[in-house]
């Protein structure tokens, strides 16, 4: 699959086939072009917490309202900020960096045949602060990302707005 292809047929998948593996050397790929997205001086100020535990994705669906659907998923990559990372600058370009990371984990998980849906932990402090307690990290949740195999093909929801482009 090119990138053209992939960025047009990535969806949020919410609904998956429960009891699927999701082989280790697949998990490592997504997690290597996860690390493969550019960052604010190259500081990768990021931390990945892989979970298929059910009792752990349990405690994740309760904390995070819009998430039930990691139940049935293979598995879910928790992806989170190092602001301490980012050598002492006064630049908080983790969330930007974060942000790159995810998109490369959806794009990743969809050329190897997955469904992934991106949820969205920080700013919601509540949120965050659950997240962080039942991971038992310091470092800042920013998403969690749902991949498995789909049982669903949604429609396209993106398109191209000509109004929102200004070229000078």
């Amino acid at each position: 699959m090119n990138v053209t292809d992939a960025i047009r047929n990535r969806r949020s998948i919410r609904h998956y086939q429960e009891g699927f593996v999701i082989p280790q050397e697949e998990i490592r790929l997504i997690l290597e072009a996860a690390m493969m997205a550019p960052s604010a001086r190259n500081t990768r100020p990021w931390e990945f917490f892989v979970v298929t535990d059910p009792a752990v994705k349990d405690s994740l669906v309760n904390a995070h309202p819009y998430a039930k659907h990691l139940k049935e998923a293979s598995l879910g990559i928790v992806v989170c900020g190092r602001p301490d990372l980012q050598n002492g600058t006064d630049n908080d370009f983790w969330p930007q960096d974060c942000g790159a990371a995810v998109e490369n984990i959806l794009l990743q998980a969809l050329e190897l045949g997955y469904g992934s849906c991106w949820c969205g932990i920080h700013p919601e402090k509540k949120r965050v602060a659950a997240f962080q307690e039942i991971l038992n990290t310091q470092s800042v949740p920013l998403a969690l990302v749902t991949i498995g195999v789909s049982k669903e093909t949604p429609p396209r929801r993106g398109f191209y707005d000509e109004k929102r482009v200004t070229f000078l």
